[in-house]
């Protein structure tokens, strides 16, 4: 009698913990930008991107980088099963090394080189590498419960809603707001200290991975993002396009990512606002196509 007691007691317990981590995911969805500082946000929500990358088909090309790339937002993409696993405050490194664990990989992928001064995650690769959570644990079912109420809650947009969206930015004029606050802070920031140690380990790990990942049958392609003038200039990508162009001088690696500039603008000074980054997708796509047209089939 007693153990049926215990029993119940148990799944009563259960039951209650898994209606408070549903109502915190609610929560954290509903009110999260009033609750959370930017930075949590979305690296909540590049959580999801990996959890659904790691159980979902492998799509045919897949983006690597720092939250320079996570604002190309997959839905801009008119081409079809395109991953953006860009990590907002994150080193390129950790993503490219979660899809290198992977027993299938992409079609292309495609690495930002922008960002190469921080360190990659290793408690992410961990979590995310192919069978590391395979392992039995009594709270997988409830972790498995809110991981599906947060991936059905950040559910990709509807083919023809984004397909107006994007008609929707295009046809606006560029931003006139005037930034030049937040870009000459930017600029002082990324003037400061020497990233030169960090940059090298990365690019050499970079260059690791996308030999092991050309063996495989993958088509690995380095981009960098479009800055303004005033961060182009800075001493952190200056010395980053010195070090990662040394590394990589077989411009056949490189993907020419060539918008118009005159439309681009950064709203705080080193992220594309949103018609920025659907005008940079738009030149990646025509650049891939390009490259597809001139590339002989394997």
């Amino acid at each position: 009698m007693r153990q049926d007691s215990t029993l119940s007691w148990m799944v009563k317990c259960a039951a209650v913990a898994a209606v408070v981590l549903l109502v915190c995911g609610f929560a954290t969805a509903r009110f999260g930008s009033a609750l959370q500082q930017p930075a949590v946000t979305t690296r909540d929500g590049s959580l999801v991107t990996l959890n659904r990358y790691v159980r979902e088909p492998t799509p045919d090309i897949v983006l690597v980088g720092s939250s320079v790339t996570w604002r190309l937002k997959e839905e801009y993409f008119s081409l079809p099963s395109v991953r953006n696993l860009a990590l907002a405050g994150g080193s390129p490194v950790t993503g490219l090394e979660i899809v290198a664990r992977q027993a299938r990989l992409p079609k292309t992928i495609l690495i930002e080189t922008n960002v190469l001064s921080r360190e990659p995650d290793s408690a992410l690769i961990e979590r995310f590498s192919h069978g590391a959570g395979v392992q039995a644990s009594l709270l997988r079912p409830l972790r498995t419960a809110v991981a599906a109420y947060e991936t059905w809650n950040h559910a990709p947009p509807d083919p023809a809603q984004a397909r107006a969206e994007r008609d929707r930015l295009l046809g606006q004029p560029p931003d006139p707001f005037d930034n030049r606050v937040y870009l000459d802070r930017a600029v002082a920031q990324m003037n400061e200290g020497d990233p030169t140690v960090p940059v090298r380990a990365n690019a050499i790990r970079i260059q690791q991975l996308v030999e092991e990942l050309q063996r495989r049958g993958a088509r690995v392609l380095l981009i960098h993002v479009p800055f303004a003038p005033e961060i182009e200039g800075s001493r952190l990508v200056r010395t980053t396009r010195e070090i990662v162009d040394n590394a990589f001088p077989d411009r056949g690696l490189w993907l020419p990512v060539e918008p118009p500039r005159s439309e681009l603008r950064w709203a705080d000074g080193v992220h594309l606002d949103e018609r920025s980054a659907l005008i940079v997708v738009r030149a990646i796509e025509g650049a891939l196509t390009a490259r597809a047209a001139t590339t002989p089939p394997r």
